[in-house]
């Protein structure tokens, strides 16, 4: 089977070529584009979310019997073309659940043990002393989270580990998950009012624009903590700033910003940086959560570890194998 990859960096290339031995495989770092094309006899496709897959590359390529990209989004590829061309597309459906979830913690961790201050005064201050470093413990203490999916229910396992109480809210709840996880699933407003942690795991739609408002963050417990690890668009950053400035939140861990705007997947980082990375730069160079010492921001970086994306090639090659002994697997539906 002659298979064409795109978008493949060359550190990738050696791990993809050995796994894969026995396939005629080429690689390029390059974008697929109709200026770009691989060799009309090429069977297997295997691109990023840089590479779009037209009707028209289609049309060139009049051998080909199978797509993977690897990326959990396939926008950019016609899946009603390939479809017409019977040719099956797979994709990575998941990679880094556990990633994002462990991350959260992170950013609760930091935040609940004053790491952050901790390292600035004995590296930039000189000082070896844990006088106004008193943190909180997480165990005992209640964690809302908001979404509970395939990164929610790491959350939870995690959470349990801590020895945390958890409620959770969900517009589809599961009794089951609750049961093994010992938790309670709440409307969002009581949610709110009992958690000292909240931490967001659900994705950006217009039903969950400003899911964190100026009307509902008011209901935040005093002295609670709000992480964001899913997108900068579930909160209003004029509440959250109020809330801060106010003393009624005691903290907020972000690696998301409302600003950076709408970003459909982690697969676009990958590919190329922040699409306003300029733009959100001055944005941050006057934005009023950079300036407090109880928020930590990070860059859209919780998704990013070395076995994440392992888990993206190693999902990709079973894929290819698959498909090449005539069972498919992770396919995307066509509408």
């Amino acid at each position: 089977m002659k298979i064409a990859f795109y978008e493949t960096k060359e550190a990738e290339q050696k791990y993809l070529a050995e796994k894969l031995a026995g396939i005629d495989a080429t690689f390029s770092t390059e974008r697929l584009s109709e200026e770009n094309l691989p060799a009309p006899e090429t069977e297997g496709l295997v691109v990023f979310v840089g590479s779009p897959v037209t009707e028209n590359i289609l049309a060139k390529l009049p051998n080909l019997k199978f797509i993977a990209t690897q990326s959990t989004g396939f926008d950019h590829i016609d899946i009603k073309a390939c479809a017409k061309r019977n040719i099956p597309v797979s994709y990575v459906p998941s990679y880094g659940e556990n990633t994002v979830a462990e991350f959260a913690f992170a950013l609760l961790l930091a935040l609940t043990r004053k790491l952050y201050p901790s390292i600035k005064r004995v590296r930039e201050d000189g000082l070896f002393s844990y006088e106004g470093l008193c943190g909180i413990d997480l165990a005992g203490r209640t964690i809302g989270v908001v979404g509970t999916g395939r990164i929610g229910q790491h959350v939870l396992r995690m959470a349990n580990g801590f020895n945390m109480k958890i409620v959770a809210h969900d517009p589809f709840p599961k009794p089951e998950l609750a049961k093994q996880y010992n938790f309670t699933y709440l409307p969002l407003a009581d949610l709110l009012k009992q958690s000292d942690f909240v931490t967001l795991h659900v994705p950006y739609m217009p039903a969950t624009h400003h899911l964190i408002n100026r009307e509902n963050i008011k209901l935040m417990k005093p002295g609670s903590i709000l992480i964001n690890t899913a997108r900068g668009g579930l909160v209003e950053t004029a509440a959250l700033v109020a809330s801060l400035k106010s003393g009624q939140l005691a903290g907020a861990g972000l690696d998301v910003l409302e600003e950076e705007g709408f970003i459909k997947d982690e697969d676009h980082y990958l590919a190329e940086g922040h699409p306003n990375e300029q733009q959100l730069k001055t944005a941050l160079a006057d934005h009023e959560l950079m300036h407090m010492d109880n928020v930590i921001i990070t860059p859209h970086n919780a998704f990013n570890t070395e076995e994440a994306l392992k888990r993206i090639l190693d999902t990709t090659i079973g894929n290819i194998q698959a498909f090449a002994q005539g069972k498919p697997g992770n396919l995307v539906k066509a509408d």
